[in-house]
C-alpha cells in the first residue's frame, strides 16, 4: 500500500502562539490526540521549524511515542515517508522510539 507522503510545507519564522496553535488537538476516532497533532505539525512545518515545535511539545509533557488506531507510532509513520527522514531523526533526537 502505497503511503501519502507530506502535502503542505510553510517556511517563515513562526512564533509561540503559532506554534502552540499544533500542540493541542481532539481526536474524533480515537487516535491518540498527541499523535494527530505532531502529524498535523510536520505536514506544516519545514523541519527547522518541527524542531522547535517539538521542543516545545516535549517540554510540555506530550508523548512522543503516541500511535495511531493500528498501533503505528509518530516515528515510525514519518520514517516511512520519502521525505520524511529528517522529521524522523527531529523525533529521534528527542527521544521518541
Amino acid at each position: 500500500m502505497l503511503k501519502k507522503d507530506k502535502e503542505k510545507v510553510f517556511g517563515g519564522d513562526w512564533t509561540e502562539e503559532q506554534l502552540r496553535a499544533f500542540i493541542d488537538v481532539e481526536s474524533h476516532d480515537g487516535t491518540e490526540a498527541d499523535y494527530l497533532a505532531v502529524i498535523r505539525a510536520y505536514r506544516h512545518m519545514v523541519p527547522a521549524t518541527f524542531k522547535q515545535y517539538i521542543e516545545l511539545f516535549v517540554a510540555e509533557g506530550h508523548n512522543l511515542n503516541a500511535k495511531n488506531l493500528d498501533g503505528t507510532s509518530l516515528f515510525a509513520t514519518i520514517s516511512s515517508h520519502t521525505q520524511g527522514s529528517e522529521y524522523a531523526e527531529i523525533l529521534k533526537a528527542a527521544g521518541a522510539e
